[in-house]
């Protein structure tokens, strides 16, 4: 069965943890120096929260899995969703050992696709999401094809210009 996971990105973890487990009336599945994760059931979530970003806010959203054969289903998706696709494979993520891959939507959120196959003592590695990540300034370069990677709102149709050269 998949969770939905939510990671955010915190500046004052312990006040944050606080809070959480007030909402979620549970503590943390995971409780690190810089991380902290609940593993809810009521919703169906896997909320993760770190330290670990420059920006607080929504760092990313992701589908985690249970077993290889949901994780191939998922990645199958990702593949059909025409837009670029990181495949880390094997990594150390967030004190666990996973699985994972990585796509952003249409509007630049992140998104993982991961299966934990165990646990791990060190934080890891973060991949680099840069070739995957877009923002709506990015959006109009002149590199960029028209419509590739954001629709013209209708306020900024003075800006959406710059799309059609």
């Amino acid at each position: 069965m998949k969770r939905l996971h939510v990671h955010v990105s915190v500046d004052d973890l312990a006040q944050s943890v606080q809070f959480y487990s007030t909402l979620f009336a549970a503590k943390p599945a995971v409780a690190k120096a810089d991380y902290a994760k609940w593993m809810l059931d009521d919703p169906r979530v896997n909320f993760a929260i770190s330290t670990r970003s420059g920006e607080s806010g929504l760092d990313h959203l992701g589908i985690q899995v249970e077993t290889q054969g949901e994780l191939q289903e998922v990645y199958s998706r990702l593949r059909q969703a025409d837009r670029p696709v990181i495949e880390e494979g094997a990594t150390t993520c967030c004190y666990a050992q996973s699985e994972k891959s990585w796509i952003t939507d249409p509007q630049g959120v992140s998104w993982e696709t991961f299966l934990t196959t165990g646990e791990s003592t060190v934080y890891g590695d973060s991949a680099d999401l840069g070739a995957i990540r877009t923002t709506a300034a990015a959006c109009c370069t002149s590199e960029t094809p028209q419509g590739a990677c954001c629709a013209p709102k209708p306020e900024l149709a003075a800006t959406a210009a710059c799309c059609a050269s």
